[in-house]
């Protein structure tokens, strides 16, 4: 059978807010496909609940933005990325207010409207703009909404790419990305997809948590993809344990946003009592990584199931004013916010390294680039400070539509692609394998490399990680692919990583936490892993 082929200028493989931004960024001169594994909103940018950090008050600065994003970043952030990221902030809200992104006001004491800017965990200032508590929401329906308008755009749902294909890959000099193998959910067929430019915007990693907060899609595919194909990853080791997730049995994956704290919301043990105090002096307001060791250390020591926010103490209109969504979403499960505290747990929520990356966006293999949470640009170093994720991904989607757009378009190439080949592979009557894999990869990874971290555990994450991964090539190798293969393939690969960096990172910093080394080392440095086929 023939492999449908397609051929683009730019393939776009993720469709939040890097991938987006690039989109709408790059020269109209360009044909651009963007895959999205279900519709094209449902991602972690669409979840996003915080807001957006920038620089816009008179008494904020540039200086003092880097400061903090280097101060939560402990040690390891790279300085030129927290400049660029920052320098560019309020061009991309400006740009973001062009688009029609409506974010909240607030009428100031000359009574004049003014954005209402809230403040949250590692900021020394309030700078972070929002809509309500559904910032991302607003964001991505806004790209969206100016994308499905462009004529050279093409979105294409209900797509998952299998891997990259490079030259060399397939028989060739040289090793430009070309394009990849993608699997249509609908057809069940894999298409081959050509371009000139590939972009990876997939997203981190913490579905390879047993609790996390991140939609389905964050399977961490751009970065095993990435890797497969020879390029360089780094800093996998620091996965950012969201503090305040809620805890109830109908609640899958409900954040509950840090704007909460920023208003005063306290955290609470079962006895009403507080005790961020005896942790640190900013207590709700000390980043994620001091808040949410704080809370797994109370939960282990008393045994609870999970400790609890209050903002009850605030005005009732208030808070549904500023948290609509998450008062409607708690009162739908029998929890008014504004007469009781939250029952919160903490919960793997983003991914600070992946595919190492330049100012650009250009990872090592050349035409292939990789921007927001799937890459590594050093900007949130040990630990990423709150709502500089959102930044990151417009920041780097406009520099690297920048980069691309100033290359141009190069000649047609005619490198030969071979069709995928399924005639060695059958259906399988196994499925309780990939089922099962994926439960016992999850735990593991909750129970051995999660917030408070061992050699021992890490050692024994490691063994299980190489024997599940033997189980799952063998399984791809011999049966027609699916979604829930691919994924749990990918989750294997970043896994396996993960553990490696850890086990590599003989200090505690920053989100990596480990009893064995407690303390912090004399030099701050990267853990970066280079794959066997790189270069």
């Amino acid at each position: 059978m023939t492999t449908q082929s397609r051929e683009f200028d730019v393939l776009v493989i993720g469709s939040g807010a890097a991938g987006m931004t690039l989109a709408l960024k790059l020269s109209q001169n360009f044909s651009v496909a963007i895959l999205s594994k279900d519709e094209p909103n449902e991602g972690s940018t669409y979840y996003a609940q915080g807001g957006v950090a920038a620089v816009l008050d008179e008494y904020d600065s540039m200086a003092s933005h880097i400061e903090d994003t280097l101060d939560a970043g402990a040690g390891l952030c790279h300085e030129d990325a927290v400049q660029f990221t920052v320098q560019h902030s309020p061009e991309i809200i400006n740009w973001l207010v062009e688009l029609g992104v409506n974010f909240d006001t607030e009428i100031d004491a000359k009574g004049d409207s003014q954005f209402h800017l809230t403040q949250e965990g590692g900021h020394s200032h309030r700078r972070v703009i929002h809509a309500a508590d559904a910032t991302g929401k607003e964001i991505a329906l806004t790209l969206y909404d100016q994308l499905i308008t462009y004529p050279n755009v093409t979105f294409f749902k209900q797509y998952v790419a299998v891997d990259l294909i490079t030259e060399h890959k397939v028989g060739h000099k040289g090793n430009r990305c070309i394009g990849a193998y993608v699997l249509n959910l609908e057809s069940g067929e894999v298409e081959l997809f050509r371009a000139h430019y590939v972009i990876l915007a997939t997203g981190g990693a913490s579905k390879v948590y047993l609790y996390t907060s991140n939609p389905d899609t964050a399977s961490g595919d751009g970065i095993a993809m990435a890797w497969r194909a020879g390029c360089r990853v780094g800093n996998l080791e620091f996965n950012q344990f969201h503090p305040t997730c809620l805890y109830h049995p109908d609640a899958k994956s409900f954040l509950i946003s840090e704007a909460l704290r920023g208003e005063g919301a306290k955290l609470l043990l079962p006895d009403g009592s507080e005790f961020m105090q005896r942790f640190d002096e900013r207590t709700e307001l000390s980043p994620r990584d001091i808040v949410a060791r704080a809370i797994d250390h109370e939960m282990k020591r008393l045994g609870c199931d999970c400790v609890y926010l209050d903002i009850s103490h605030k005005d009732p209109d208030f808070i549904t004013s500023h948290f609509p969504n998450i008062h409607a979403r708690c009162l739908e499960l029998g929890i008014d916010i504004t007469t009781s505290p939250i029952p919160i747990v903490p919960a793997a929520h983003y991914t600070c390294g992946g595919i190492v990356t330049d100012m650009n966006g250009q990872t090592d293999i050349p035409n292939l680039y990789a921007i927001g949470e799937s890459s590594f640009t050093g900007l949130h170093g040990a630990n990423r400070m709150a709502s500089n994720s959102l930044l990151e991904c417009m920041v780097f989607g406009s520099a690297a539509a920048a980069h691309i757009s100033a290359k141009g378009n190069p000649e047609k190439f005619n490198v030969p692609i071979p069709d995928w080949d399924e005639s060695q592979v059958t259906d399988s009557d196994e499925e309780v394998i990939i089922s099962h894999n994926w439960d016992e990869l999850r735990r593991f990874m909750w129970d051995y490399v999660g917030i408070v971290r061992t050699d021992k555990r890490l050692q024994r994450a490691r063994r299980r990680v190489m024997l599940l991964n033997q189980e799952v090539a063998e399984y791809y190798s011999n049966y027609h692919i699916s979604s829930d293969l691919l994924e749990l393939r990918n989750l294997m690969t970043v896994a396996d990583l993960i553990i490696q960096s850890a086990i590599r990172r003989k200090e505690s910093r920053g989100l990596h936490f480990t009893l064995d080394y407690p303390d912090l080392q004399d030099t701050a440095s990267d853990t970066i892993l280079v794959p066997p086929n790189f270069g």
